[in-house]
Order: structure tokens, then sequence, then C-alpha cells
């Protein structure tokens, strides 16, 4: 099994793959395969073991099925594309290292892979809007890709050696590194430090891969390109000279929004 990296600002990973081969993601990750691989999807089962056996991922919001490809015989291609500006890591998880990643960090691994929740605790409002902090742990024996948001910094902490960090910021960490949520220190800076009410703490040994783009602060930059109907910026492109399509499906939200605005009330007003 061959795999490559192409692109810089949205990175798509090229996986080649020969008899036996089989990668397995969550639904809804591939981008483009060849037409000989064999796409199968599997509910997961108490039963079984490896990915399948990770039912507690499934009753923690994981998802009840997963994605595996093969071919069956001769050579195929699968791809997976980025789905945020940011960066693909490649890692490679055996019986000695293993890795917790953030929520929607995993992007497909080879058979082997285990794939689990390895911290889940309920923020609040404060930070991700009431979805709380939820990450993902890699094990087993394979080789897996993970996906993270926008530049990635690491750290290799010694024993002890600690690094506060915003939830949002956490790309991925060694399992030997020591993970703790506790309160932003001081009243006023809860309330009007715009930051949430949490922090996390990161304690040594191990390595961490920090992102410098989070999904909250991603929503936010997009916002003022979506007005209160809820038609989007789509609309402007599909008047210039888009599709007929974008703009039939830009005046449906718009549509749409109006209506449940109408329903529920707009909070702008």
């Amino acid at each position: 099994m061959k795999s490559r990296i192409n692109g810089t600002t949205l990175p798509v990973l090229e996986i080649g793959l020969e008899a036996g081969d089989r990668i397995v993601s969550e639904p809804g990750q591939f981008s483009w395969m060849s037409p000989n691989v064999v796409l199968t999807t599997t509910a997961l089962t108490a039963g079984s073991k490896g990915l399948w056996g990770a039912l507690g991922r499934a009753v923690s919001g994981g998802g009840l099925f997963m994605n595996e490809y093969h071919v069956g015989a001769g050579q195929g291609m699968v791809a997976f594309a980025a789905k945020v500006p940011g960066s693909i890591m490649e890692l490679q998880v055996d019986a000695g290292r293993s890795y917790l990643v953030h929520r929607h960090g995993f992007l497909c691994g080879t058979e082997g892979v285990e794939l689990s929740i390895g911290f889940q605790r309920s923020l609040g409002a404060g930070i991700f809007g009431g979805e709380g902090m939820i990450l993902q742990k890699l094990a087993g024996r394979a080789r897996a890709w993970v996906e993270l948001g926008g530049e990635v910094v690491s750290y290799d902490l010694a024993p002890g050696e600690s690094l506060n960090v915003h939830p949002g910021h956490i790309g991925m960490f060694e399992s030997s590194v020591q993970f703790d949520i506790t309160l932003i220190p001081g009243l006023k800076n809860m309330i009007f430090g715009g930051d949430g009410l949490f922090i996390a703490r990161l304690t040594g040994p191990g390595k961490i891969w920090l992102q410098t783009l989070t999904m909250p602060n991603l929503a936010h930059a997009l916002s003022p390109y979506f007005n209160r109907d809820g038609a989007s910026a789509t609309t402007v492109g599909a008047g210039i000279g888009g599709s007929s399509a974008g703009l039939g499906g830009a005046i449906a939200g718009g549509v749409v929004g109006s209506v449940l605005g109408s329903l529920f009330g707009d909070r702008d007003s």
C-alpha cells in the first residue's frame, strides 16, 4: 500500500490499494476512487473486535457505521480530501503508541486501527455551543491519517511540563500526555474575556500537535457572508454568472430561513 499527500492549503490524501489491502473511514469521508475499488458500509457491533468493537464510541455520538475500501484484484486508488484548510498527517499506531485526536480529526486508517472515544465532557455553551469536548482515541496496530485545521504547531513536553491550551486548538497528542480541563481563572476573565469558560492543560511526557484553525473561529469568519434570511454569498455568485441550480438553491435557502425566522423569531431583531 502506497500513499501520498498532494496540495498545501486544502490537501488530499491518495492511497494506492492492492489485493488484500483495506482502508476504513467514517461515512462521508472519501472524495474519489477508481472504478475497481469496492466500498462496503458496515455497522458497529458489540461482539466484534478492533474498529468494529468501538460500541462506546457509537453510543457517545460517533456514529453506528464505518466504510471499508478494498480491491478484489489488481490495483486501485481511493482519495480523501481535507474538509477545511489545514494539514493531513500520517501516524504509525502500535501497541506502544496511541494517540488522542480532536473530534473530527480521524480521516482513515488501515485494517487493525481501533477508534474509540478517549475523552468526553460537556463544557456548556462557553466554548462549543453546548457540544462539549470529545476526543477520539486511535489505538491498535495500523497506519492512520488525521486532519488538523490550519497550521500545525508541535511541542515535545518533558515529564511534568505543562501547557495551557484553548480546547479548540487541541489537534492531537500522544496518550502518554495527561489531559485536564479547568476553569479560566478570574470571574471577569470568564464573563468578559471572550475565550469561553474552560481551558485545557496538557502535561508531559509526550508530544502534542496544536491546530491554528478552529471550527468556531472559521464559522465566525464566514458568518458575515450569510444574511438574515439564510441565503449566503452563493446568491451573488449565481447572479453574476453562476448556475441556475446555485441560484435556485440560494433562493430556496432564503425562503426556508424566512419561514423559520417567522416561526421562531429572529435573534437579531
